[in-house]
């Protein structure tokens, strides 16, 4: 009997350390989840409403039957388990703002993933988020959070993947990061984090991805970064990290991306790379590594894009980078390289972008390179490259830029180049090329530059080029051409430099060119065989900067056209014949006798020549007019003198009668001034508007820099004297709106003057001067970097949200071009001119005449001329992509077709969104370059054809008050046909 006893005790003693076990490994429903819910609630009250729309509408009690209590497990972004219990936060792109402070972590006892990227978050992480015991994702990037990382996270010791990427946050990597032994991906790049990669970094050994890129990062890459034997991918690039790239960075052989670039490394490449035979994307570029490439790296087939441009490495190009046959970026420029090219790349199909520029490479380059399907840019020049250019350059159906400049190749341009429909960039200047320009040239409809100068082309410029209906330069100088200036250039209408320099041209200067005279901003003609008289219509080239037509013959005097060519900045004419008075402008004035020397007999109001003599008939017209207006004087006086009298007397009789205003009487508004006086000292200060205070001219007026005796500067809009009823109505059209907006983004006028002689409105003066003008000025464009760009767009879009969401009724522009944005001193931008402005009551008619500028006006005025706001998102559309592409975006607009479909045909697709931004900077990075692809997705939106399928402007000024999404390509590889797709309006 006792032995049966201790038989059932056996189970049952089984039996209870099983129950204990199902306890462990299977909890009971938590008893949190009510404060789990009140937890979520409280953290999303603290939250703050970026939009009209409700935050998380989904997160609200719903009375249950079953329980007090409403569940949360079915609101948007919480996931819980069996139990009820939450499991899962993930609230990426959620337009949050506000901070982690009032998030209860010990709320969430059964939390494993926590994923916020993509919001506007700030302030640091609170130490209680040690409370997540269990948590194994966290993600935090894209935000505004900034402060140390916090020991607390040390105490997550089932974290797998931690990202921080894209935030402000500072202080060094912790120590304590090693006691994070399950970590799998790290990324804590694009913050503020300084000082050197701690020695704990070595103990994650389940690392497989570590990007600390775009930080302040120092010391050197540390030896022990070869324990981490699962690392797939490693970003050190964009720091100042100094030192040499360690040996032990060979044992990485699960190693599949390794980007370095833009650090301070040095001496030479460590023959050990050559072991990363799983490697395909190796980016060292912009450090100062010298030596020479290891044979080692033939080891690397799997090798995509390979980055070493702008380092100090000599000796040859690695002669087998193509053996495996994947190469599809190939980037050594600005480097010390010799001997050929290397022979591989020649059977190398994969290849997409080669830059070997800016090094010594030599051998022939027709033995080098075959024909690639794939190939978009090739840049080559700066070599001392030979050979002939061959023909299985035109069989590359994408090639986009070809540019072997500044070498020795030799022979003719290949008729074959034609074929190669695709390029916008042809530069093969500096060459020893012989022949004529062939007429096949003519076929590449979307080549904006073409530069064969310094070579020794002769004949004829074939009138195919005319056919050129995107080009912007041609370079043509410096070579053995003749004949007559092609006059089939007119055709070319965004043609905006021409240089024909140092030919043999002869005849005359064709009047056609007058016809690009809202394009071409600098031509050059000189040192040719031209002989004739300037034609009267070369005056037209309104916005021409740079004019040179020295060293020819023409003769005769120069057109009195020449008075309208304002723009004009440099001025040669020396070595002609020319004769008589110069134009009487700021730039033929000011000239230096150097470029005007050497003519027949020039003269004028210019320091250096002598002042033209009055003629005889000039003299006895100035008797006859003396005469006639000292009569006329002395008539008046007389009928004055009665008048003045016979206005006493009758005064005198009617007293009790009120006076009337004179029509010459002058109405002054100005707040915080004396009208009159206000009045009288710009009349003064201008010296009665004198042209040298001149610093705009427009369709209505002019206007004028005044200096007031307050120390104040102003801008002051003097309307054209007997201007007619048009522009009556645009003075009270822009008083009467400008006067009622209060808005920083719009032109602030502190006053006006209504007089039949001097009528004028008052404005605050923009220092930087029109968005247009800066623009086209290549030093100033270069000062309006990416973040101001950004700035002004935005600026602007609040200036049309004003006009259209908060003033009642509504106002409609109808004129936004980047003439009318102007900047101040801090480039803030302010939408001026608001003349041909309406107010639009949507509760009746509201057509008009036609008004705009071409160019910037909705397609749709061609067919109805009803105002509405869509007008103004359409021109605001232009004026984006004109500030991010850098000049007027009329070939993307005509190019690519923007109506319902919002798709371009297949031949665009591979056209690079980085590759039409203005290249006069270096491309945008990190948030910026966010920024600049969401506003040109938002730009292109603005441009459908269809009004309705447009945005609002309310619509275009939320998407802004939200982070832009980081992107998910590189900036280099996103086309625009991806930026085609509407964003997703809230």
């Amino acid at each position: 009997m006792e032995i049966s006893n201790n038989l059932l005790v056996l189970p049952i003693q089984f039996f209870s350390g099983f129950i204990i076990i199902l306890i462990l490994l299977f909890p009971c429903p938590s008893t949190a989840t009510p404060r789990e819910t009140e937890a979520l609630l409280k953290w999303k009250n603290s939250l703050h409403n970026q939009t009209n729309h409700p935050l998380l509408p989904s997160w609200k009690l719903i009375p249950s039957t079953n329980s007090s209590h409403s569940s949360c497990c079915r609101w948007t972004g919480i996931v819980c388990n069996e139990f009820g219990s939450v499991t899962e936060i993930n609230l990426t792109t959620s337009n949050l703002k506000g901070t982690l402070q009032y998030f209860n972590f010990s709320s969430f006892p059964n939390l494993l993933s926590l994923d916020l990227y993509n919001n506007s978050l700030y302030g640091s992480i609170p130490s209680h988020i040690s409370n997540l015991s269990r948590l194994t994702h966290l993600d935090l990037s894209l935000n505004q959070l900034s402060g140390n990382i916090p020991f607390e996270i040390s105490m997550l010791v089932s974290l797998e993947e931690f990202w921080l990427y894209h935030n402000s946050f500072s202080g060094s990597i912790p120590a304590f990061i090693g006691n994070l032994s399950k970590l799998s991906n790290l990324d804590f790049s694009e913050n503020n984090i300084t000082g050197s990669i701690p020695l704990e970094v070595g103990q994650l050994n389940s690392l497989t991805e570590l990007y600390v890129a775009n930080n302040y990062l120092s010391g050197s890459i540390p030896a022990f970064i070869g324990n981490l034997s699962k690392l797939s991918e490693l970003d050190f690039s964009e720091n100042n990290i100094t030192g040499s790239i360690p040996q032990e960075v060979g044992h990485l052989k699960t190693l599949t991306e390794l980007y370095l670039r833009n650090n301070y490394l040095s001496d030479s490449i460590p023959s050990s790379i050559g072991n990363l035979s799983k490697l395909s994307h190796l980016e060292l570029g912009e450090n100062n590594i010298t030596g020479s490439i290891p044979a080692s790296f033939g080891n690397l087939t799997n090798l995509e894009r390979f980055g070493i441009n702008k380092n100090s490495f000599t000796g040859y190009l690695p002669e087998n980078i193509c053996l495996g046959g994947k190469l599809s970026w190939f980037i050594a420029f600005n480097n010390h390289f010799i001997g050929p090219i290397p022979k591989s790349l020649r059977n190398c199909s994969t290849l997409f972008r080669v830059r070997l520029q800016g090094n010594q490479l030599t051998g022939n380059i027709s033995e080098v390179f075959g024909i690639y399907s794939n190939l978009v840019y090739m840049e080559l020049s700066n070599n001392k490259l030979v050979g002939n250019l061959d023909r299985s350059w035109g069989q590359c159906p994408k090639l986009a830029m070809l540019d072997i400049s500044n070498n020795k190749i030799s022979g003719r341009l290949p008729i074959e180049l034609g074929k190669a429909t695709k390029l916008q960039v042809l530069d093969l200047s500096s060459n020893l090329l012989v022949g004529e320009v062939p007429k096949e040239l003519g076929e590449l409809k979307l080549l904006f530059n073409l530069k064969l100068n310094n070579n020794s082309l002769s004949g004829k410029v074939p009138t195919e080029l005319g056919m050129l209906s995107n080009l912007e330069e041609l370079d043509l100088s410096a070579n053995k051409l003749s004949g007559p200036i092609p006059s089939h250039l007119e055709h070319c209408s965004k043609l905006s430099h021409l240089s024909l320099r140092s030919n043999k041209f002869n005849g005359t200067v064709p009047f056609q060119m007058g016809s690009l005279q809202y394009s071409l901003r600098d031509l050059d003609l000189s040192q040719n065989l031209l002989t004739g008289q300037l034609p009267l219509e070369l005056g037209h080239l309104e916005i021409l900067e740079i004019f040179n037509l020295s060293h020819n013959k023409f003769s005769g005097s120069i057109p009195s056209t020449f008075n309208e060519m304002k723009s004009l900045i440099s001025i040669d004419i020396s070595y002609n014949q020319l004769e008589g008075p110069i134009p009487n402008i700021k730039v033929f004035i000011e000239a230096p006798i150097e470029t005007m020397e050497h003519n027949k007999g020039l003269c004028g109001n210019n320091s250096n020549l002598e002042p033209c003599p009055i003629s005889k008939k000039n003299r006895n017209e100035v008797v006859i007019i003396s005469v006639i207006v000292s009569i006329s004087v002395t008539i008046f006086l007389f009928f004055f003198i009665v008048g003045m009298l016979s206005i006493r007397q009758k005064r005198e009789r009617n007293k009790i009668e009120e006076p009337t205003v004179t029509q010459n009487e002058t109405l002054f508004v100005a707040w915080g001034h004396d009208g009159k006086k206000v009045h009288k000292e710009i009349v003064k200060a201008t010296e009665n508007f004198d042209s040298k205070y001149c610093i705009g001219v427009g369709g209505f007026g002019s206007v004028y820099k005044t200096l007031l005796s307050t120390g104040r500067v102003v801008a002051v809009k003097k309307f054209h004297e007997n201007g007619g009823v048009a522009d009556e109505e645009t003075f009270t059209t822009e008083t009467s709106i400008l006067t009622k907006v209060r808005h920083r983004n719009i032109i602030k006028l502190y006053g006006f003057c209504l007089h039949t002689r001097n009528s004028f409105l008052v404005y605050e003066f923009m220092e930087r001067g029109s968005l247009e003008k800066i623009l086209s000025d290549d030093g100033k464009a270069m000062e309006l970097e990416w973040a101001k760009r950004v700035n002004v767009v935005k600026g602007l879009a609040n200036a049309i949200f004003y006009m259209h969401h908060e003033c009642c009724p509504c106002i409609v522009h109808r004129d936004i071009s980047s003439k009318n944005v102007l900047l101040d001193g801090e480039y803030e931008a302010h939408l001026s001119d608001f003349g041909s402005a309406r107010t639009v009551d949507h509760g009746s008619s509201n057509w008009t005449s036609f008004a705009g500028t071409v160019g910037y006006a909705a397609p749709e005025l061609a067919y109805t001329m009803e105002v509405n706001e869509k007008y103004d998102v359409y021109s605001f559309g232009v004026v984006t992509l004109e500030v991010i592409i850098g000049k007027h975006p009329g070939d993307l607009i005509s190019s690519f077709p923007l109506p319902s479909s919002l798709s371009a045909p297949a031949a665009h697709h591979q056209i690079l969104f980085g590759n039409v931004l203005d290249q006069r900077l270096s491309p945008p990075r990190n948030q910026i370059a966010n920024q600049v692809v969401s506003i040109a997705n938002i730009a292109f939106a603005c441009l459908h054809a269809n009004p309705q399928s447009r945005p609002t402007m309310k619509q275009v000024s939320d998407k802004f008050a939200v982070s832009s999404p980081s992107l998910s390509v590189p900036l280099d590889l996103i086309t625009l046909q991806q930026l085609f797709d509407p964003p997703t309006w809230t």
